[in-house]
């Protein structure tokens, strides 16, 4: 999880990307994640959480110590777990990553869609009604990592 300082004193900004694809398009609340995605059991989790940033935004990951925010099970069964890192990030020149699927559905006709179709800087409050719901308690640990 991206974060930097917020535009008031002692704020936190936060990265989260707008989940791309027919499902999340007219959907806002509940519908952002920090960039994630699996890794396989021969890849380290902090080399995982690197190649997607990348390949969900275009763009690598800004140089930095990450921290680990811990593990979070995702309503689909998923678990993932996530980093913290300070550092800005130009969330306007995204170049998502590309997933392919059936669209509409039973068509028989294949589509590409974004994986994320943009990308935002959020304070802690806003992005707390922004991140889906599996995510939140990854959100929740930000404030106390970053106290100490």
């Amino acid at each position: 999880m991206l974060h930097r300082a917020g535009g008031v004193p002692g704020g936190v900004e936060v990265l989260l990307g707008h989940m791309g694809g027919p499902f999340w398009a007219r959907k806002d609340d509940a519908a952002w994640s920090i960039p994630k995605g699996e890794y396989g059991p021969d890849e380290e989790p902090r080399a995982a959480a690197a190649r997607e940033f990348a390949e969900e935004l275009g763009a690598p990951l800004p140089a930095g110590p990450l921290v680990e925010l811990g593990e979070v099970r995702l309503s689909g069964g998923k678990r993932i777990t996530a980093f913290a890192l300070a550092a800005d990030f130009d969330a306007d020149a995204i170049v998502p990553g590309v997933f392919t699927m059936e669209w509409p559905p039973r068509s028989g006709t294949q589509r590409e869609f974004p994986e994320i179709d943009r990308a935002a800087w959020f304070d802690l409050d806003t992005a707390r009604r922004k991140i889906t719901k599996g995510q939140l308690p990854l959100l929740d640990r930000l404030p106390a990592l970053l106290a100490g």
